[in-house]
């Protein structure tokens, strides 16, 4: 018998952004940087970039008519099955792109909602996904349907069960609501979890998407938490117990930030972020060796102020010293020096200077400085522990 092969062809993208008066040319580069990388993390390959400067964007096709000429001819000449916008597309304005290239449309929304389709593991995970894309579809139904009609998978397609053609808003919309109350129940479940563990002191992992805060979560609860070099690939809040010392608190592991995330993804994700809300210290980790850690640092700390943790006690963590970078200036240069041109201990003293916030310079992969976070973490720890509860002597 001939053995027939099941392996999953790889669909191939180009990818679009638009330099406005609100993103720079150097940004949207890094955009689509970050963009190329989803697509991969989602199955795809990103074949090229476009990228197109305009004051305003066009309210029937996003970009000008020109642009999606050229990319019109671009697509028919090498095979390309999906085009990717770095923003958010209005639903005519998906429904008009996809007439006039005819292929299918994703946006960065739709994009990480696949994503997160992808690897949501859990009940908890799949069911909060599974809101998000449907608020994110309801406004769609019709453009979505046309897809759904002709082609079933592939990325952007992962759909949250219900594909069928009579699928109408009504259902949608009761799918919503049914929804909403499954996760109002499990939000109530995982409260009474988190009061339930006792008075230990909690701290919460957070920061940017991909950045090592699941190394760091094995490395100091010698536990076997999901790490891997893609984005998002923690979804799921992990709590383990951790003891340095002689002094036991909880370390949370939560699902990494990002630029431009998804309104619905915040809002079904809530009680996920509600660990990071209830924890006493955050641990904001950071990947100094991408050269753009200084604009994931903003977005973290922006998400962090928008769900009203900025208050917290917090220190951040920097890791990846490992393959940190930087290139050595020639001396004749008198071109002002650039963040590149710092050698690690420069940027040591740099960022402890101007920054009121502890912080740490560590290799979670090759165990460099861990000793000097347990110590910190002991500091800290024992520090809230002592103020909260006085009377407890078990730390003495």
């Amino acid at each position: 018998m001939t053995g027939i092969t099941t392996k999953k062809i790889k669909e191939r993208a180009i990818l679009i952004g638009v330099i406005s008066n609100e993103q720079t040319e150097e940004e949207v580069s890094e955009y689509l940087n970050e963009l190329s990388f989803l697509v991969e993390t989602a199955g795809g390959i990103p074949i090229r970039r476009f990228t197109q400067k305009i004051e305003f964007s066009n309210a029937r096709t996003y970009i000008g008519k020109g642009k999606l000429l050229e990319i019109g001819g671009f697509i028919e000449f090498n095979d390309i099955d999906l085009v990717i916008f770095d923003d958010e597309l209005s639903p005519s304005q998906l429904r008009n792109i996809e007439r006039e290239l005819d292929r299918r449309i994703l946006d960065r929304t739709n994009l990480i909602l696949d994503i997160f389709a992808a690897r949501a593991k859990t009940s908890h995970a799949k069911t909060q996904v599974e809101l998000a894309q449907y608020q994110y579809l309801l406004p769609r139904l019709t453009r979505m349907w046309t897809h759904l009609e002709r082609q079933r998978g592939g990325i952007g397609l992962r759909g949250p069960g219900e594909t069928e053609i009579e699928t109408d808003r009504r259902i949608i919309r009761d799918k919503i609501a049914k929804l909403k109350k499954d996760l109002a129940r499990i939000d109530r479940q995982m409260a009474t979890q988190r009061k339930s563990r006792g008075k230990l002191i909690r701290v919460a992992l957070v920061g940017y998407t991909n950045v090592g805060k699941s190394t760091i979560m094995n490395l100091l609860s010698k536990s076997d938490v999901f790490a891997e070099n893609k984005l998002f690939a923690t979804l799921d809040t992990t709590v383990r117990k951790v003891v340095v010392g002689n002094l036991p608190f909880l370390l949370s592991d939560t699902v990494g930030f990002i630029r431009k995330l998804p309104h619905h993804l915040v809002e079904s994700f809530k009680s996920t972020l509600d660990e990071v809300r209830e924890s006493d210290i955050l641990l904001h980790v950071v990947d100094i060796s991408h050269p753009n850690f200084e604009e994931q640092i903003h977005v973290v700390n922006q998400t962090l102020h928008e769900i009203g943790v900025s208050d917290k006690t917090m220190f951040i963590l920097f890791n990846k010293i490992d393959i940190y970078k930087y290139i050595l200036k020639d001396e004749d240069d008198l071109t002002p020096r650039t963040k590149e041109n710092y050698s690690l201990d420069e940027l040591k003293k740099s960022w402890m200077a101007k920054n009121n916030t502890d912080c740490l310079f560590i290799s979670a992969k090759k165990k460099e400085n861990i000793e000097e976070l347990k110590k910190l973490l002991y500091a800290k720890v024992r520090e809230v522990h002592i103020t909260r509860y006085p009377y407890d002597n078990f730390l003495y």
